[in-house]
């Protein structure tokens, strides 16, 4: 009998049972007199996962993607400044995204693998002593390139020259999975997806909106509907959607938010930094090194790990899958010919990556690499035993 492997890609994500068999439920009247004592304490656990206590939270049926269009929408007018880093595919994407709303784009342009400038951006934004650009566009983890960015960076280089300008963050790939501090960085509108972190299928953009950003709503003149931010807080205050809500995702993401909450966000995002150091050292056994250029910036949800010489990373991709039924992320763009990707994110466990981690092996093998066999598995396995938290340890040796 054969069954479906886990997939290593980063999002869709693996589904725990619990979140399946949560979503498998018949459909509910979405205006019955009931229906907010659904709907108001999961706004008040996303607002927990975003760690903010003032802004608003918005369940849209749709990708992350329309998450960026809501940002723009409702907060700019035509030929307003906006301040951009290009460091990978998604941020690429957001800021093309900008220039079809007829908005001005300064972009930051660094090699794809390098995090966000945060010195270039206060250079930037000190130099804007008019406060034309009225927002700043971020990618918290950029998944193309497995690249992390400090946001309360970004945050403390408006603060330092005082500038007014709205912080919008991509945290599509983070949020949920990797430190993510919404008020305390300062951040106007952060955008996650249902299907990383969330462990949903996709299509939900969760969506967090500061007070402030909310206010730029009555004077922003760029046309929007579906994503118009203040009917969605006048019939969410009451528990109920201007629009047809994705009832069964919203009861999945109830079960999914009750797990993160039970397990601690402090010990979702410590595990998934434990999980990802043991890929980092698969890697690093291989002989191989990833797009990260600087360590410290390699993302805990995503890692694009560099081929050797001569090696077709989309081979690797079409041998793990034709040859192991193994999923693994293709390279995007600049970087299609040079990477392929992991994902560890999610639900995951040190099990499930180690059996990511050999397949892995095999796939670079059928296209041509010269690697050990076992080589990375075992320095995951090692590092994952080394790295066991202390209860585990404790009772292993009983």
């Amino acid at each position: 009998m054969v069954s479906q492997n886990p997939i290593f890609i980063p999002g869709p994500t693996n589904i725990p049972d619990a979140v399946r068999h949560a979503i498998d439920v018949p459909m509910e009247d979405m205006r019955a007199p009931d229906f907010p004592a659904f709907t108001l304490p999961l706004f008040a656990d996303v607002r927990k996962v975003l760690a903010t206590r003032t802004g608003e939270v918005f369940l849209i049926p749709g990708s992350g993607t329309l998450g960026w269009e809501g940002a723009i929408a409702n907060t700019l007018c035509p030929g307003d400044r906006v301040l951009t880093c290009r460091l990978g595919q998604f941020s690429t994407l957001w800021s093309t995204m900008c220039e079809r709303f007829g908005l001005e784009v300064v972009n930051v342009d660094v090699e794809w693998g390098h995090a966000i400038p945060a010195d270039r951006f206060a250079r930037i934004l000190a130099d804007d002593t008019g406060h034309r650009i009225k927002a700043v566009l971020a990618c918290h983890n950029e998944t193309a390139t497995g690249v992390t960015s400090d946001i309360a960076a970004v945050r403390a280089a408006l603060d330092a020259c005082d500038h007014p300008a709205l912080l919008f963050v991509d945290g599509v790939s983070s949020i949920a999975s990797i430190d993510f501090r919404m008020d305390a960085w300062g951040v106007d509108v952060a955008v996650a997806g249902s299907q990383k972190g969330f462990m949903l299928p996709a299509g939900l953009a969760i969506v967090g909106v500061s007070q402030k950003a909310m206010a730029c709503g009555k004077t922003a003149t760029l046309p929007r509907y579906t994503t118009d931010f203040a009917a969605m807080q006048a019939a969410n205050a009451g528990g109920y959607f201007p629009y047809t809500p994705a009832t069964n995702l919203m009861r999945g993401l109830r079960c999914s938010l009750d797990l993160l909450l039970a397990e601690g966000l402090p010990n979702v995002y410590a595990r998934h930094h434990r999980m990802a150091q043991g890929v980092r050292r698969a890697v690093a056994a291989w002989g191989l090194s990833l797009c990260a250029a600087d360590p410290a910036t390699a993302s805990d949800t995503v890692s694009a790990i560099c081929v050797p010489t001569g090696v077709d990373p989309a081979a690797v991709v079409r041998a793990a899958y034709e040859h192991w039924g193994l999923s693994l992320g293709v390279g995007l763009a600049k970087v299609a010919d040079r990477v392929f990707r992991i994902g560890h994110l999610g639900a995951t466990t040190e099990l499930m990556i180690l059996s990511g981690i050999a397949g892995a092996e095999l796939a670079l093998r059928d296209a041509g690499a010269r690697i050990e066999l076992g080589s990375g598995v075992a320095a995951a396995q090692a590092w994952y035993e080394q790295s066991r938290p202390a209860a585990a340890r404790a009772a292993a040796a009983e």
